[in-house]
Parts: structure tokens; sequence; C-alpha cells
């Protein structure tokens, strides 16, 4: 589990996203689709491109 130190908005992107971009790609694609800078207090909840579950 993830307990932040202080207050921080959750924020679920809809759109699935390929995971071999690494941290640095999805930060950059949280900065340049959503408007949010990397260390803004935000954190970004992503869905890989190929959904399974089960």
């Amino acid at each position: 589990m993830i307990f932040p130190d202080q207050a921080v908005r959750i924020v679920i992107a809809t759109k699935p996203v390929d995971f071999r971009k690494g941290h640095d790609g999805l930060a950059a694609m949280a900065h340049a689709e959503l408007g949010f800078a990397p260390k803004a207090g935000v954190m970004v909840v992503f869905r890989g491109s190929v959904a399974q579950i089960g």
C-alpha cells in the first residue's frame, strides 16, 4: 500500500497506455495530455493496453 505524507489527488486515466513507455514516458504523458506537472502532488493511475480480468 502507498500512504502519502500529504493530501494527494488521485486521477484515473481512462485510456489504455503502453507500459513500455516507462516511468518517464508516463509522467510526460500525464503532463502533456492531462496538464499535471510530475511533482504537483497528483497520483495518476494508468491501465495497460491489454485488459485481462481473471
